[in-house]
């Protein structure tokens, strides 16, 4: 069976065992939207749950523009150029409208990367700014939420007479799906308000995972912690596996949001009759999949439908290393996982990215992980918990040794962004 894993920015094609393979999960078949550019402009002015968004502008001096950083593939050029309009329409001035990379607690995006986010003509002509979220002189401080986390925002943001945000609805390996209310947390959070809301408190729940809304305390949490912060106005949009556009939702935070997921949902779904020995994933491709911080959310996209002992391998370039200086201490500081989970939960260690390890560690309880990369060494590869493989096809021959001749085989090209489940 020929197979293209997302992988960088070209793919990787690879072969497996047509008679071991069971499945290949994939989005179900949706056409795109004929005219994106046309559906967005009429969503503007007949958005969900409020009014449309000249009407919300007109009086307002300023506008904060929320939109995701280089990490999640959103057309923003094509979304951004209406949004502007509208507002300047609507009498704001150019000057007064800040668009702002929701960066949570990754890197800023400068130089190139912010052209390649918002297009050459918008990186010229209006401000674009990154969030800082390690800085906390940045922030307002909204008080803390009913389960106690303090609530820190960017203070550009809360300042904003129109406070709108821009994202991407696809599961999420905490929240159960990203888009609305992410943008402003972790989005716009500093890292006191993440280091909390990130916690095993939070993360050990089994309903923080992926595809779960319900009950969900991650979910919860930032919903209401982006009803304080204030939002007026979302565009989120739906994408296929070509990331073409299938749906836009507009309108209010969470009611708009819900109407993205309920889409989605149906979209990114698919299923295997049975848990499998063997599951071949990938990162997503670039530019979720430049790191291996973002690539653990694969491994724990593929945790559903894996055996207990099972191997995951997954395929990801790695092309930015390991992630962060605080992420790659994590690796330094603690001999396995099980003593890092030791830490995290019985003492007051802590390390800004530790939940990505917390993750991995999730998904180490119950699978063997293979990592297909040619952006990190081997040896380095094998210091982070996971081993390495020089091929997907390798690593399969090794499984299907251990397994033996009746193993089992799923594939999730496009890994997180495929709900993948038991049914």
């Amino acid at each position: 069976m020929r197979c293209r894993l997302e992988y960088g920015r070209e793919g990787l094609e690879i072969d497996l065992p047509d008679a071991r393979v069971v499945r290949s999960l994939a989005y179900k078949s949706v056409p795109p939207l004929p005219d994106p550019a046309a559906e967005l402009r009429a969503l503007l002015e007949r958005p969900t749950g409020t009014v449309p968004l000249q009407q919300l502008a007109r009086g307002k001096r300023t506008a904060c523009i929320a939109i995701c950083d280089i990490t999640r593939p959103v057309p923003n050029e094509l979304i951004l150029r209406p949004l502007l309009q509208t507002l300047e329409d609507a009498g704001i001035d150019r000057q007064e409208i800040l668009i702002l990379l929701a960066t949570g607690l990754h890197r800023p995006n400068e130089g190139e990367e912010l052209v390649e986010i918002v297009g050459a003509e918008i990186a010229a002509h209006y401000r674009v700014e990154n969030h800082h979220g390690q800085v906390l002189a940045e922030h307002a401080f909204l008080g803390e939420s009913p389960r106690g986390v303090p609530v820190w925002i960017d203070a550009r943001y809360v300042a904003a007479d129109l406070k709108i945000t821009v994202g991407l609805i696809e599961p999420h390996l905490m929240a159960g799906y990203s888009g609305g209310r992410k943008l402003i947390c972790p989005g716009l959070a500093a890292l006191e308000t993440v280091r909390v809301w990130h916690s095993p408190r939070f993360l050990e729940d089994p309903r923080a995972d992926c595809g779960i809304l319900d009950g969900n305390p991650v979910h919860e949490e930032n919903t209401w912690i982006g009803r304080r912060a204030g939002c007026d106005f979302i565009v989120n949009v739906v994408l296929d596996d070509q990331r073409r556009p299938l749906k836009f939702v507009t309108g209010d935070m969470e009611a708009a949001f819900l109407e993205g997921v309920a889409f989605v949902r149906d979209v990114v779904t698919d299923r295997v009759r049975q848990p499998v020995d063997i599951v071949v994933t990938s990162g997503a491709g670039y530019p979720l999949d430049t790191t291996f911080y973002q690539a653990i959310k694969g491994m724990v996209g593929a945790l559903p439908i894996v055996k207990p002992g099972g191997t995951i391998i997954i395929a990801a370039s790695l092309t930015e290393g390991i992630g962060s200086p605080e992420f790659q201490q994590l690796f330094q500081d603690n001999e396995d996982l099980e003593s890092f989970m030791q830490r995290i939960q019985h003492t007051d260690y802590f390390v800004m990215d530790q939940w990505q390890l917390e993750e991995l560690a999730k998904v180490r309880r119950r699978a063997r992980v293979r990592v297909v990369s040619h952006g990190l060494p081997a040896a380095v590869i094998d210091r982070l918990f996971v081993d390495s493989a020089p091929s997907v096809e390798a690593a399969v021959s090794d499984a299907l040794e251990t397994y033996g001749p009746e193993a089992t085989i799923a594939v999730i090209p496009k890994g997180p962004y495929v709900l993948a489940q038991v049914g």
